[in-house]
């Protein structure tokens, strides 16, 4: 079961993927790499990233919040 710094680690990392979520710092920005819009790049990467977390979570994290460390709801 995670510990309770480990809890808190997740939770700050969650609030980072869903902050960058939206490219708010690419607003308005017109730059093209590859043909596609800076932005598209963004999500496209942010998605990478954000998958790598998830799955992460699922194999070390899976249950935090949800149930105790006695494996009971709480």
């Amino acid at each position: 079961m995670a510990s309770t710094a480990e809890r808190y680690g997740w939770a700050v990392l969650m609030g980072i993927l869903i902050v960058f979520a939206i490219p708010w710092f690419l607003w308005g920005d017109s730059r093209v790499a590859f043909g596609l819009p800076l932005w598209l790049w963004w999500h496209i990467g942010w998605m990478i990233v954000a998958s790598v977390v998830f799955w992460v979570f699922t194999k070390r994290a899976w249950g935090i919040w949800i149930v105790n460390t006695a494996g009971e709801s709480p």
